[in-house]
């Protein structure tokens, strides 16, 4: 029982470290912008060790990756088999609805400064495993494919990889604007009309 209670105490200091550091790198990157952005700011921000931030993580792109790994889960019921095209185009919009109100809670400035091309943690290729809105969708996809109930008129990598650059656009739409793009109805709209052509 002791080993356990060890553990789970250990698990929490290792968690509020990788807190610490990431609201120290969200600080800079509201106040500052990428640029800012460097290991040893972050580090002096946390006051953490430079031996503490490469513990928890890679590098500053495998920081950025993690607020990802943050956001508010998907209920898992929703993300369940669909029944037909329509729910599953339905419960992919959901995922995106839900990332917009994760944009909009950590705020314009953070996310203005972190879709910059240099943040690495948005190249798909050079991910680190996180649970990425993308991947889910990705799965989820997959799974109604080999189950019947949805037939992609392109490869399901082309779909992701245009789903992930709506989603980008739209993100950054609302940066552009200052806030002031109808960010829900424009995911909504995008999403729904490009799902429409490439499900059957």
């Amino acid at each position: 029982m002791g080993d356990i209670q060890e553990l789970s105490k250990q698990q929490q200091k290792s968690k509020e470290t990788k807190g610490r550091i990431f609201r120290a790198a969200k600080t800079i990157l509201q106040e500052k912008g990428y640029e800012a952005l460097s290991i040893k700011n972050i580090c002096e921000e946390a006051g953490v060790s430079n031996g503490s931030f490469y513990h928890h993580f890679k590098t500053k792109d495998d920081l950025l990756s993690y607020y990802i790994e943050e956001q508010p889960s998907i209920n898992p019921d929703l993300l369940a088999l669909p029944e037909d095209s329509e729910e599953a185009k339905t419960a992919i919009i959901h995922v995106y609805l839900n990332y917009v109100s994760y944009c909009r809670e950590l705020g314009l400035t953070f996310i203005s400064n972190y879709y910059t091309p240099k943040n690495q943690s948005l190249n798909p290729n050079i991910r680190t495993e996180r649970p990425y809105p993308i991947v889910t969708v990705h799965n989820y996809i997959q799974k109604a494919v080999d189950a019947g109930v949805v037939k992609l008129k392109q490869s399901l990598e082309d779909i992701t990889t245009d789903i992930r650059m709506i989603v980008i656009g739209n993100v950054f739409e609302w940066c552009l604007k200052d806030g002031e793009a109808d960010f829900e109805g424009n995911m909504r709209r995008s999403l729904q009309a490009y799902l429409d052509g490439v499900f059957y």
